[in-house]
């Protein structure tokens, strides 16, 4: 890797770089603080991992956009300190978005002091959450060019059916027989699962400007716990609603962990889900239609029934894509993620009942 202070002076900062260390714990990209000398603003190097995201142009105009578009949404309220409730791109010194090193892609940001993220999850932070989520997608809602799709596919069900399909027809592993069972629960779920794209084809579900990896740490809260913004955008893409709604749920409301070995630890939590429905709602209003806004259960549905079909997918194809820590790994997460799903199905009836009294 070359020298990072080299690097660094191939973008337009302001002031004398005195340390680049390493910053958090990401696992898609390398991130790396930049601090300054004096009064100087700080800063955050990351290198793209453009294994993953392998058209940077795409990735860093989408990022550009949606930045400059909250930016001008901001003002407009009336906001203070900006350069705090949103990213900011800081170019390379020849213009670009990002500079390449002969080996890698690197971008600078303005690196957003004394701000923290939350892990944890309970009923009050969902609701931060849904606000948060929901505020973000509001703001895009009017976004005029539409965004480059960075990950093609990365929330498309039937895609994702059409590879546990090819899975199962291949059997590289020879695994498929022995899991015959699971793979009649996913059939049997096909049909109802996939709605989304065929709304989509007749024209009643839009697709909307979208986080697609709503996590509660991709939030950056001040010291006093007010939201400041959303980070992590490099999966911000169209999508339907139901993609930032059910990411959020699947991992922040199942009550055991994605890959637990005792099926009984994993249930759907419905305090996490009244509180960020709730608060989600109420910051989206504005331009969600009326099948986006029933259909919030089918997403809490859609998210585990897609990961299940994932973790299937590659446990038949012999472990190819996820890392495992044990040979039965991945199906220790698909029955996991298929005993959440069966949790939300219990649930939806209460879910649906929740979202009718929302006004």
């Amino acid at each position: 890797m070359k020298n990072l202070q080299t690097i660094v002076s191939q973008f337009a900062i302001k002031g004398n770089v005195v340390e680049v260390r390493p910053f958090g714990n990401g696992l898609i990209n390398d991130s790396y603080l930049a601090k300054t000398e004096a009064d100087a603003p700080d800063y955050l190097l990351q290198r793209i991992n453009h294994r993953i995201f392998s058209n940077v142009d795409m990735l860093q105009n989408n990022i550009a956009a949606v930045t400059a578009h909250i930016r001008t949404k901001l003002a407009q309220r009336g906001e203070q300190d900006i350069d705090r409730k949103t990213l900011t791109i800081i170019p390379a010194r020849d213009g670009k978005k990002y500079c390449y090193d002969g080996e890698n892609y690197w971008r600078m940001l303005l690196f957003i002091s004394n701000s923290v993220s939350c892990e944890k999850v309970d009923a009050r932070s969902a609701g931060i959450a849904g606000q948060a989520f929901g505020d973000f997608q509001s703001m895009l809602a009017d976004l005029p060019n539409p965004l480059g799709e960075i990950i093609p596919n990365f929330h498309n069900m039937e895609f994702r059916i059409s590879q546990l399909q090819d899975a199962i027809k291949a059997n590289p592993s020879g695994r498929a027989a022995s899991v015959q069972n699971i793979i009649d629960e996913v059939e049997s779920r096909r049909t109802q699962m996939c709605r989304a794209e065929q709304w989509h084809r007749d024209g009643k579900l839009p697709k909307r400007v979208c986080h697609c990896d709503t996590k509660v740490n991709n939030i950056l809260f001040d010291s006093e716990g007010r939201v400041l913004c959303v980070i992590d955008l490099d999966t911000v893409m169209p999508s339907y609603i139901f993609s930032d709604v059910g990411d959020f749920l699947r991992t922040s409301a199942n009550t055991g962990a994605e890959d637990d070995r005792n099926l009984d630890n994993v249930n759907f939590n419905m305090d996490i889900f009244r509180s960020f429905a709730q608060a989600y709602l109420g910051a989206a209003k504005g331009f969600l239609t009326d099948i986006e806004k029933n259909n919030l259960p089918y997403a809490a549905a859609l998210f585990p029934y897609m990961q299940c079909v994932r973790f299937l997918a590659d446990y038949i194809n012999g472990d190819v894509y996820y890392k495992i820590q044990y040979p039965e790994h991945n199906l220790v997460r698909t029955l996991a993620q298929f005993k959440l799903l069966q949790s939300v199905e219990q649930n939806t009836p209460a879910m649906e009942q929740f979202i009718a009294g929302i006004k």
